[in-house]
Formats: C-alpha cells, structure tokens, sequence
C-alpha cells in the first residue's frame, strides 16, 4: 500500500520535476561584451534589470517621489502624461504598453556599432538594443506576433529574415511611420530621409529656434538611428529580444549567439582593461571605442553634402579640431556606477595614456595636491571646487591649442592683450601685461557658492559666488587684472577704495544675456570687485561674499572643512590628494527653487531648474521636457522631504594610464539604516 502511494505521489510530481531539471537548460544569456562585436562604439548596459531595480526602489530619489508628501503632484503629473502620451500613443501604435512592462528581467543592452555596409559610402551607425526576458519568453513570444498582425493589418508589408536558424522580422519604416504623439513631443527632432513618393513628416529647426535639452537630442539620435535605415528588425532567440536598425547589425549578434567565431567585443584589451578597473560587479556600466568614434565623426563630417550657402563659421574642419583638442588621444571612454549602503559611486574613466596627451587633456590633468576646502571657505557654502591647475603651463597648452587649431584664433587672443596693455602704458610706460598676468598664475583655483539671498528670480538665478586665483604674487596679478579689464566699455572708470586695509578695485561689466539661446533678454549690468588678500585674488560680483572673504581671518564662523561625513565622502571620490575637489549641498540648492516654483509655477517653471525626476548621469534633468504635465503648485513644503537630500563630492585624478572622475553621494543621515521604502520623517 505504502509503495502503491508513494509510485502515484512520484507519477504526479513527475512532469513538475522534469521541468524544474529541463529548465536550466535553457542557456542563459550571455553578457553584453559576449554578444557584441568588436566594430561597437558605444556599449551602455545593466547586466540585470532586476537589479537595478530593486536598487533603484531602495534610492533616496524613488523615496522622496513615493513619499505621500508628493502624492498630490505625483498623481497630478502621472494622470496628465497617461492622458497627453501614453493612451494617445498606445491607440495609435495598437498596443497596450501595460503588456510589455514586465518584460525587462534580465540584461538590457544599447549599442552603437560602426555598421560599414558594403555599397555606402556613408552609412549610418547601426543601433542595437538587447532585452533579456528570462521567464516572460512567452509574454515576448506572444507580444512580437501581435505586433506582427497589427503592422499587416495596417496594410504595411514585413519580410522574414532567417539568420543562422534565427528568424527575424524586417519592418520597413519612413519619417512617416513616427507616430505623431511622438512627433508632438518630440517638436525638434533630426530631419529623415523619406522613401520616394514619401513626404517626411519631421521639420527640421528654424534658424532662430533655440536647440533642445541634452536629453533632447539624445532621445531624438536613438529615434534617428532607427529610422534612419529606413527598416526595423527585430527577433527573438530564446528569452532574449533582438531589435536593430539593419539585417547586417542583427546578424552579428545572431552569429555570435549560435556558437560563430565572430570575435566578440570583450576579446579586445582595451575593453578588459577597463572592464577589469570598472566594471566588474557594477549594476550599470557603458564603454565607448573613443578612437572608432573618432572615426565615425570624421567619416560621417566628411560625407555631408554641401550647404546652400556655406557656414562662415565652419572655417576649423572637424579633423584639426579633433588633433588640436586632443580627442586624437582618447583610446577609451567608460562609466560604472556602483551602489553601497554609504551611498552611490559614479566614475569616470578617460583612457588617455600620458605620453598622448594634448589639448585639453594636458590642461585637465593638474597637480596632486591639496584639494580640502581652504579655512575660509564657510560651512553654509553650498557649492565649492578647487582644482589645482598650474595657470601658466595652461596659458602654454591654450596658446598651442588656439596656434594649431587657427592663425586668426590666436591673433584675436593676441589683440586683446596688445589693445590692454598698449592703453596700460599710457599711464604708466613701464607696464608689462603679458609679465604682470602670465607671470603670476599659479596653481590653485578655488570657487564656492552660498544660497541665494532672495526669492526674485533674478537672486535665484545670480547666487553668491566668489573665484579665487591662487598666485606668487597677488597684488601684481591684481594690477595686471585692472589692467586687462580697461578693454571693457567702462574699463577706464575703476572705482578704487580700501576695506579692512586692502584695495578693492571694481569695474562695471556690460549687459549679458543670461542664457545663449536667448539672446533679446540681456541681464542688468553688474559690478565686478577683486582684491588681493592672503595668496589669493578674489573676484566676485556680489560684493558680501568678497567682503566675507576679506575679513574670513577675523571671524569665528563654522568652516566647510569641518562638515561631518565630507572627509569621508572625499575619499570615497578619490582623496583629498587629487587635481580637483568639488561639493554640492543638494538640499540648500534645491531647497530655494523648489520654494519659488511652489509659490508662483509659471514664472518659476520656466525660468528655474529643478530635479524631481529621476535623471541620467551627464544629461540634463528630464523636468525641461516633461513640465507641461506638472503642477509646481502641488508640491509640499520643502522641509517636509529636504530629509531625501544630502550633498555629493566630486574628485579627479590622474595616472600614467588616463584620467578619471568620481561622483560618490553619500547617503542621507535621515534614511541610514532605514527600510527600503520607509518614509524618511
């Protein structure tokens, strides 16, 4: 009886534990260096989807948008984007994007490849993304069929590519296909090549309209460079999801996920040598081939069809830019963020080994040496930088530069000079600017920044700041200064008077527009102060904090060097050895903006940056593109989430292999130790 039962109990279980043994062995997918070819550009990837989530979830940002503090204008944004976008989108694409949103599990990858397409001369970059499913390879199976369906029911026509036992299917695409949603809010997007008898439906920007935000432009090139090739392919290989922009660039992939001989991207040394310093462990890396892309640029420059009617400022072609900036010497790009309880660590890494360094590599690569907030830098800055840069090897580096780069360039630079110090000598004969100025650089420069002193818009976008030219010899740099300025349309009216027993010297600067793209709005004219004091020369044009400086020897304030956690956090980011240190107190700069924009959203929301949104390291915050959706008018009272922020560090550093830079964000104090998800108050 008991054998009886237990041969039934075994015949049951049978079938589920087949499938438990036949389901490792189903290959796992293989890491994005495995896969690409060694013809990528740019490799952006997260080994884990999951992952990344999850550390996502447990970031102060994701926090601080989940607290039931910001539901309201939470709730107010997600309404009006699922109104404005996504619905009108799905109905126009015949999807339902609810049905795609578990489908990222396991890798995700976006590549750049340099796509050399036999018959064109130009061709465009292949793009590659890889979408690991894991289990959701069904939920794929069946959302790419329907995909299929509705493109053919549309009356568009696909063709079926087999690819080493591979089936792909090949979607021939236009400017037209772009859905018009994605038109709307995307208004400045490349202008594409229609097929014949095709009108594109993408405008290319008028002269005078401004250019669109860094994620703008990113956004738009990864459309571009789908639709550029005129086709989409897409397959599936097991649980991994295959989508480019040609045959060609899939093909690769497919060879080298059938057992080919391709020789992979991670067989290179340059890649494993930057994937053994950063990338191992990290959640989210990118490398990029610097040298091929390079190329790319110069090869794609070279292919542009000539103008209408020439640019008179394209006189410097884009190769001699490349040599004289020294980009000519970049091997490798690559970037890794790391996570920790102490908080997240971003790096890097410029592979520009010392013997090519030129340009604005050489003047990047400063001295190490003492990089900790000088005793007078206050405790209540809320920005500060020192970068230790020897003034006159860079005055060298630049003067090459502008020689190299253009004869015009230099004589222009030359001319301000000679105009300076000729009306120099008509007060006093023995003046030597060139001496006074070049001859007095050293090899320290110093910034900080404090909270704005009001709620105008104007204070908000004019902080106080002071810089600090460290310098052999001050009082020189400091005449030589006064007399480099008297090139300035009131540079002969300098108004002179002493403070605390030095000499404040202060010139009238002219009207500015306070932003390049908006050339009609120039700002008030402001006032510019220096003074020698200590080893340093002090500008500023807000004359408190340059006064604060002078008599920082006679107050007993709290100094930033002393902040609790700063020291640490430094070192995280490099040390306080390296060629540059820089701090940002995230909350005390937000803090004024997000006030201003909660009392008055509409002259604020356009005028005022503010990060809410989760963003993208070395883009710009992604609120530009999505205010028209948000309400400023919702938000809670700072206090009530200023425990989600903290401040971060920044640290450079140099060896014999390159340059790297460090961004480390220690955790705020409020939420150490507490669950992922718990409110911080």
């Amino acid at each position: 009886m008991q054998l009886s039962r237990w041969r039934r109990g075994w015949e049951a279980s049978c079938p589920a534990i087949l499938f438990l043994l036949v389901l490792p062995l189903s290959a796992a997918v293989a890491p994005a260096e495995k896969l690409l070819s060694q013809d990528t550009v740019v490799m952006v990837t997260v080994p884990d989807f999951a992952t990344v989530s999850k550390l996502y979830q447990r970031s102060p940002r994701a926090r601080f948008w989940n607290d039931p503090a910001m539901k309201p204008f939470k709730d107010c944004f997600t309404s009006r984007w699922q109104e404005t976008f996504i619905k009108p989108l799905e109905r126009e694409l015949g999807v339902s994007f609810d049905s795609y949103g578990s489908l990222p599990q396991g890798q995700l990858t976006l590549a750049l490849t340099q796509n050399s397409c036999p018959g064109k001369d130009n061709p465009l970059p292949g793009f590659l993304i890889l979408l690991d499913t894991k289990d959701k390879r069904e939920v794929l199976r069946t959302n790419l069929a329907a995909l299929r369906k509705q493109w053919l029911a549309a009356g568009k026509p696909i063709t079926t590519e087999r690819i080493r036992d591979l089936e792909f299917s090949v979607f021939p695409l236009s400017s037209n296909s772009v859905p018009a949603t994605l038109n709307k809010f995307f208004p400045r997007p490349y202008e594409f090549q229609a097929p014949p008898g095709e009108v594109g439906s993408r405008k290319t920007p008028a002269a005078n309209e401004p250019p669109g935000s860094n994620m703008d432009l990113l956004l738009d090139a990864m459309v571009g460079l789908l639709i550029g090739g005129n086709e989409l392919v897409i397959g599936q290989a097991d649980s991994l999801l295959i989508v480019g922009n040609s045959v060609k660039v899939a093909e690769k992939v497919a060879i080298r996920l059938t057992g080919g001989a391709l020789p992979a991207l991670g067989e290179l040394d340059a890649y494993q040598a930057d994937h053994q310093a950063l990338f191992r462990d990290a959640p989210l890396y990118g490398w990029v081939n610097a040298k091929s892309a390079v190329e790319l640029l110069s090869r794609n420059s070279a292919g542009k069809a000539e103008a209408d009617a020439p640019d008179p400022f394209d006189v410097i072609p884009p190769e001699k830019i490349i040599n004289v900036t020294g980009l000519a010497g970049v091997k490798t790009l690559a970037f890794s963020l790391q996570d920790s309880n102490e908080g997240p660590l971003f790096q890097l890494f410029a592979g520009v080994p010392d013997a090519s360094r030129q340009g604005i590599f050489k003047v990047l690569t400063g001295e190490a040496k003492e990089v900790s907030p000088p005793p007078f830098v206050p405790a209540d800055a809320v920005k500060f930088q020192r970068w230790r840069l020897d003034g006159q090897k860079t005055w060298a580096t630049v003067e090459k530069m502008l020689t190299d780069a253009s004869s015009a360039s230099l004589g222009a630079l030359n001319l301000i000079l000679d105009t300076a110090d000729a009306r120099a000598k008509e007060k006093d004969p023995g003046f030597d600017l060139r001496k006074m100025l070049l001859g007095n650089l050293g090899d320290d420069i110093v910034t900080y920044e404090k909270a704005p002193r009001g709620d105008t818009m104007a204070e908000l976008k004019s902080p106080p700041s002071i810089l600090l030219l460290g310098s052999p010899n001050p009082d020189q740099l400091t005449a030589a200064l006064k007399g480099l300025f008297v090139i300035l349309p009131q540079g002969d009216a300098f108004a002179e008077r002493e403070f605390l027993g030095r000499k404040v010297f202060s010139v009238s600067m002219p009207a500015m527009p306070l932003f390049p793209t908006s050339s009609s709005q120039a700002g008030p004219p402001r006032t510019l102060s220096f003074a020698a004091s200590g080893s340093y020369v002090a500008l500023a044009t807000d004359v408190g904090i340059l006064e604060e400086y002078l008599r920082s020897s006679e107050l007993r304030a709290k100094l930033l060097r002393d902040k609790p956690g700063l020291t640490e956090a430094a070192e995280r980011a490099g040390g306080l050895g390296t060629c540059l240190l820089g701090y940002e107190n995230v909350g005390e700069t937000l803090r004024a903006s997000f006030e201003a924009m909660k009392r008055d959203p509409a002259a604020a929301a356009s005028a005022v940056s503010l990060d809410l949104l989760p963003g993208i390291p070395g883009l710009g915050a992604p609120e530009k593109h999505f205010r028209r959706w948000m309400d400023f008018s919702l938000l809670p009272p700072f206090d009530k989430v200023a425990p989600y922020f903290h401040f971060t560090v920044y640290a450079e550093s140099a060896t014999v292999e390159g340059l790297t830079l460090k961004f480390f964000a220690p955790a705020p104090p409020a939420l150490r130790g507490n669950a992922a998800g718990q409110s911080a108050k």
